[in-house]
């Protein structure tokens, strides 16, 4: 049925622009004026199970990315990316969200068989110490250079940032007083805080850290939305595994920058502070984090021994078990690493007979790995010789 007109509180189907359209948009008349989008929907939950997908005939190729850009529009967690090796990846919250997925995938929109690959999960990376020296990189022309060191944020800083308790767009003074009174800074980090990265709510801090004395502040503010640009490329993709970087502080301890605008253009300054972030990352005892899962298990009070073992079974803790009032029932609550879940559910229903239940959801990231990591291939020669100076071992990739 065409109207003209629909009041509020109305569903409403308009044709012909879903093209423009991923996730969410605001659509206006031609001629309105003052019209502010709307703000994009955010969720307190993240994407952190990873498939990748291919069409089991090649030839249909195509058809698959159409449904791929569908399934993308229908499921507001959903993201969607090609890797340099040519994969087509779907992320999504877990295994229930992915099952659903793919069934639209294959039976609504593209209706072709599609092979799926094993289930990986998503990781980030930090840092646990400060950088061992300071780490310096020059622009590919040689007529500017940064120094840098990293290390990890103030405990809660991170959730701080993401929960958006702290913002970046506020004023400095605002921006200062906050890091000045909570987590007591000194009062140059404090008023000389950068940015956030990798966007506006991501969970690492970029700082000037130099003195007016000692580096030419005009010349370094010129170049300062490449300097940001550069961090907030290289914390969207860590030098270790390509992840995002996360609960890391960057200090810019000191610059020389060209005076010519000519060869301080964002060729030569960008990649340059996306280096010297990653040499001081690499500096600072890198780390892997993984994902866990915040578990809730339902189940008779003689199937409890057998939700302990499963849950421990999978390098998940038990944190609380009570009965639930007014019923023959337990609720145990427990974390349980992502990587280690598949399957759980089943494996959970197996051992209790089908009668535990659970529900999971994203709760927080811990530290996984804790061999030493080898540092890899984004030091350049002159910081190479500083190295050597400082009697750093090096642990050189193969």
């Amino acid at each position: 049925l065409e109207v003209n007109r629909v009041p509020a509180g109305n569903w409403v189907l308009i044709e012909g622009v879903d093209q423009a359209i991923v996730k969410t948009s605001t659509i206006v008349s031609p001629h309105a004026e003052g019209v502010f989008i709307f703000r994009p929907l955010s969720f307190n939950t993240i994407s952190v199970v990873k498939i990748s997908v291919e069409p089991a005939n090649p030839s249909e190729l195509p058809k698959m990315l159409d449904g791929l850009r569908k399934v993308n529009k229908s499921y507001p967690l959903l993201t969607t990316k090609v890797e340099e090796s040519g994969e087509r990846i779907i992320r999504a919250t877990g295994e229930l969200y992915l099952d659903c997925v793919m069934h639209d995938l294959r039976k609504l929109y593209s209706d072709i068989e599609v092979k799926v690959a094993d289930p990986v999960v998503a990781f980030c990376e930090t840092v646990v110490e400060t950088s061992s020296l300071k780490c310096f990189a020059e622009s590919p022309n040689k007529k500017n250079k940064l120094t840098m060191i990293a290390e990890p944020l103030d405990k809660g800083l991170a959730e701080d940032i993401e929960n958006k308790v702290v913002q970046i767009d506020w004023p400095k003074k605002r921006l200062g007083e906050f890091f000045l009174k909570k987590y007591e800074w000194d009062f140059l980090a404090a008023r000389s805080v950068w940015a956030f990265g990798p966007d506006a709510t991501g969970p690492n801090i970029l700082v000037d850290d130099t003195l007016p004395s000692e580096v030419d502040k005009a010349l370094l503010g010129s170049v300062k939305d490449y300097i940001v640009q550069g961090f907030q490329w290289g914390t969207r993709e860590g030098p270790l595994c390509d992840e995002p970087i996360r609960n890391v502080k960057f200090k810019i301890l000191d610059s020389l920058i060209a005076p010519e605008a000519h060869q301080r253009g964002s060729g030569q300054i960008i990649p340059t502070a996306r280096r010297v972030a990653y040499s001081a990352f690499l500096m600072a005892t890198p780390r892997l984090m993984e994902p866990y899962y915040y578990v809730e298990v339902q189940a008779p009070a003689d199937c409890v021994p057998a939700v302990y073992t499963v849950v421990t079974r999978r390098r998940g803790h038990v944190t609380q078990d009570a009965p639930i009032s007014g019923s023959p029932l337990y609720i145990l609550k427990a974390f349980l690493p992502v990587i280690d879940s598949f399957g759980f559910e089943t494996d959970l229903r197996t051992h209790s007979q089908g009668q535990a239940f659970c529900m999971s959801v994203f709760h927080h990231w811990q530290m996984g790995l804790n061999e030493d990591v080898s540092i890899n291939k984004f030091f350049d020669d002159p910081m190479l010789l500083e190295l050597a100076k400082q009697d750093v071992m090096l642990n050189y990739a193969l």
